[in-house]
């Protein structure tokens, strides 16, 4: 199993904003079958050093990550929006 973390940083971190993006994230839930659990989660805390939103997705394996990367939905709806509302990211794949 792959756990495919990745922490956003918007642009705008008012409480609207974070619960639309986290709503996108989420519309993953169903529409990209490769995904085996899905988390999102809001930071709270908004201090200097916080990112404001982090994505968990949980994947069979690489294959499975790397299909995930240009899945069409994935590239297609959400990378577009995430991109527009961020300003920046880092990620962190890892094996279970």
């Amino acid at each position: 199993m792959i756990k495919h973390i990745v922490c956003f940083k918007l642009k705008d971190n008012s409480e609207e904003q974070k619960q639309e993006a986290k709503k996108v994230l989420l519309s993953m839930d169903g529409k990209v079958n490769l995904i085996k659990d899905i988390e999102v989660g809001t930071d709270f805390l908004s201090s200097p050093r916080s990112y404001d939103i982090i994505l968990q997705v949980t994947l069979e394996n690489k294959e499975a990550l790397d299909l995930y990367q240009n899945d069409e939905y994935h590239c297609g709806e959400v990378k577009p929006y995430m991109h527009s509302v961020m300003e920046s990211s880092v990620a962190v794949d890892y094996e279970l």
